[in-house]
């Protein structure tokens, strides 16, 4: 693989081998469940973010994004794309550790602490609060925000009110670039996860593909279904584009 010496190189390549470096793979449900316990236990301010193919592709044309999300402490294996590259690198990929699944595990993780829930709109908003209050997380105090304010606004609340978990659902590139600054200006412990849709999940407005579909990394193509035309950029257009990077990465790479 790449070893660019740049801290933001301005070729994609050199940013693609940089975030692999960085990605963590686990290799199994023993490792997993040692990563949720050190991620439950934060010691400082500290973010959590995924790489899929989609992060891939944008950090290919956004140098900002690239910084943001290379920035974060921690970066997870999200998709069968990602899979698909590091294979193609000869390198093992790891269990697939998408937000969609391991971010309701780590609520449950902190439950009994201060949690918040920033993005989305009600009333999505209001059910993914409701559902972490009475199911995912009944002992802790839960704190919301809509995720179209100033990133000074969620300063401010988690200053106020502490919480232990902050969820950040903006979608890339808003919601990296929010953990960063929330990271840099908090005082206290604390884990801030980069969820996407999480609060969407959680709130009903995005249903989740069935688990055969799952299994199989195919729950892009029951979203595409879902919302073809906010998703055609991404996924239609994306993953034929992600495909060829990663074999020219390959290619520039030596692998053979």
């Amino acid at each position: 693989m790449l070893n660019p010496h740049a801290a933001n190189p301005p070729d994609w390549r050199g940013r693609w081998s940089l975030l692999l470096a960085k990605i963590e793979r686990v290799q199994g449900p023993i490792e997993g469940q040692a990563l949720l316990a050190e991620l439950s236990q934060p010691r400082a301010p500290s973010v959590l973010a995924f790489a899929n193919a989609h992060a891939m592709n944008s950090m290919a044309a956004s140098a900002s994004f690239f910084q943001a999300l290379h920035s974060a402490d921690r970066v997870l294996r999200d998709g069968s794309g990602m899979a698909t590259l590091f294979k193609l690198l000869r390198m093992e990929p790891g269990l697939n550790l998408n937000g969609t699944d391991l971010i309701p595990r780590l609520i449950r993780a902190f439950n009994g602490r201060g949690i918040a829930l920033f993005g989305t709109r009600d009333p999505w908003l209001d059910a993914a609060w409701q559902r972490v209050r009475q199911e995912l997380a009944p002992h802790s105090a839960v704190i919301r925000a809509n995720g179209f304010l100033e990133a000074e606004a969620y300063a401010v609340l988690a200053s106020e009110h502490r919480p232990a978990l902050i969820v950040l659902g903006m979608g890339m590139p808003r919601q990296e670039e929010v953990a960063a600054q929330l990271r840099g200006v908090l005082g206290y412990p604390c884990l801030i996860v980069c969820g996407g849709a999480i609060i969407d999940f959680l709130g009903g407005k995005t249903p989740r593909a069935p688990l055969w579909m799952r299994r199989a990394g195919m729950e892009w193509l029951f979203r595409l279904a879902l919302e073809p035309r906010r998703l055609f950029q991404r996924y239609v257009i994306g993953n034929p584009l992600f495909l060829a990077r990663a074999l020219r990465l390959r290619l520039s790479a030596g692998v053979n």
